[in-house]
């Protein structure tokens, strides 16, 4: 069986120390026409939300990422609780894979998409210190 289009995923199992927004949501601009991006899928809207994986291994380029979320109106993102940065979990989250080949070397990317934006719900602060496995690991 082939896997075609997106794969749903779950937020924790693909970002255990959860990921911070930079800024509010905006509208993704197609690059042609410079108009709003529409779902092909669902004909809504698409905003994109700029966050940083917090895994402290991540590298800091590969960490930046673009979550596009497809809705009528902009989703609104958590308000900062350090600086510009703010923690956020992303509902319905899907992942794309591509090959990426405007480099030197092709290589996979990933197009992350979600349904919805919120807070994170757990540990003060709404951000995880360490994923469970690795907090079993260590002691």
């Amino acid at each position: 069986m082939a896997v075609l289009g997106r794969i749903p995923v779950n937020f924790g199992e693909v970002f255990p120390y959860g990921v911070f927004a930079t800024g509010a949501a905006e509208p993704l601009e197609n690059f042609e026409t410079k108009r709003q991006e529409t779902d092909k899928e669902n004909g809504l809207p698409v905003w994109v939300v700029n966050v940083y994986d917090a895994d402290p291994e991540a590298k800091h380029q590969a960490s930046a990422i673009k979550v596009k979320i497809s809705a009528e109106v902009c989703p609104v993102v958590p308000e900062p609780v350090m600086g510009p940065f703010r923690p956020c979990e992303f509902e319905g989250l899907t992942v794309t894979p591509w090959l990426d080949d405007s480099g030197k070397r092709p290589k996979i990317a990933y197009s992350w998409r979600a349904r919805g934006v919120r807070a994170p719900a757990g540990a003060p602060g709404g951000v995880k210190t360490r994923p469970a496995a690795a907090t079993k690991d260590a002691a």
